[in-house]
């Protein structure tokens, strides 16, 4: 975040890029200090200055239909960047104090873009990350609980919704300090709330082995070919009855394909790029492993490697 002189607070402040709208908004009071994109619905008005001149002021601008103003209220700028100390002292200060109910809003959907950001995330789950959290808020539920949590919950179900699932762990690197736990309870919490208000269940979405593979496998830096072999073995492994989660199969795969490589990884490096226990991990693998010639690929492996395998 960039600093700017906010002429309400009266000192140089963090300012947020409210994209949705182009703005720029101070962190501390949630004045618009520069507002970047101009569009057909807005509207000029003329307001007396401190000298008596009449100068043109631009407001309104895009909405947020998540914010209860439409995220209107505060879009004030004037043309030409001219100083806007007596608006900001004025108008600026009869939205700004006491009168906007969207700050505490504003702050939530920054924090969830940051998270968003931080993991790569495209701007569809942003939005239904901002849409569940509205929704919740709504029900004035989460007062007095882990804020950091909820946020992260959020972004967690949205991106299940949308079908690009991220791991919890991978949701806690950035969740602000919020512990796998107590992320968890937040989503059981979050989802019970809203499926007693729509009085039917909330899709989740199904998460596959094949959701996390590619990830892992680039976090490990694998080859393309160990890659693609991968993708087959955990293809085939959803044709087999495996008691145990996508995520803990697809690290046995990683597992059983690195073995089988020329630049084999340590149990432990897999550990950490798929946030999988090592114990998980070998207990998964001693359930694959019968199945070997089933899952890798002929391409990758012939019979006499998979017999040397190392076994469970």
């Amino acid at each position: 975040m960039a600093d700017m002189f906010c002429p309400e607070c009266k000192k140089s402040t963090e300012v947020v890029l409210d994209h949705s709208a182009g703005d720029t908004v101070c962190f501390e009071c949630g004045l618009v200090l520069e507002a970047h994109s101009i569009d057909e619905t807005s509207e000029w008005r003329t307001f007396a200055n401190e000298s008596g001149e009449n100068d043109p002021v631009r407001v309104g601008g895009p909405s947020n239909p998540l914010l209860t103003d439409g995220g209107l209220s505060t879009v004030i700028s004037k043309p030409n960047g001219a100083s806007g100390d007596f608006l900001s002292s004025s108008l600026g200060r009869w939205q700004n104090r006491g009168s906007n109910p969207d700050r505490s809003l504003i702050q939530a959907f920054k924090t969830i873009a940051i998270m968003c950001d931080r993991l790569g995330l495209v701007a569809t789950i942003k939005d239904r990350a901002n849409e569940i959290y509205k929704k919740v808020e709504d029900l004035k539920s989460i007062r007095g609980r882990n804020q950091d949590a909820i946020l992260a919950a959020c972004l967690y179900i949205a991106c299940r919704q949308e079908d690009k699932p991220r791991t919890v762990k991978e949701i806690c690197s950035v969740g602000n300090g919020a512990t796998k736990k107590e992320i968890g309870r937040a989503k059981e919490f979050i989802v019970k709330q809203l499926e007693i208000e729509m009085g039917q269940s909330m899709e989740m979405g199904t998460i596959h082995a094949r959701d996390f593979l590619r990830r892992f496998c680039s976090h490990l830096g694998m080859t393309n070919t160990a890659i693609k072999a991968a993708q087959e073995a955990v293809q085939k492994s959803e044709e087999i009855d495996i008691r145990r989660s996508p995520i803990s199969i697809a690290a046995a795969v990683i597992y059983m394909i690195t073995q089988l490589s020329d630049e084999k990884k340590p149990l432990r490096d897999i550990s950490l790029a798929t946030g999988v226990a090592e114990g998980t991990i070998r207990n998964s693998y001693k359930d694959l492993y019968p199945y070997a010639s089933r899952l890798i690929p002929s391409s990758f492996a012939k019979e006499e490697d998979l017999r040397n395998l190392c076994s469970p």
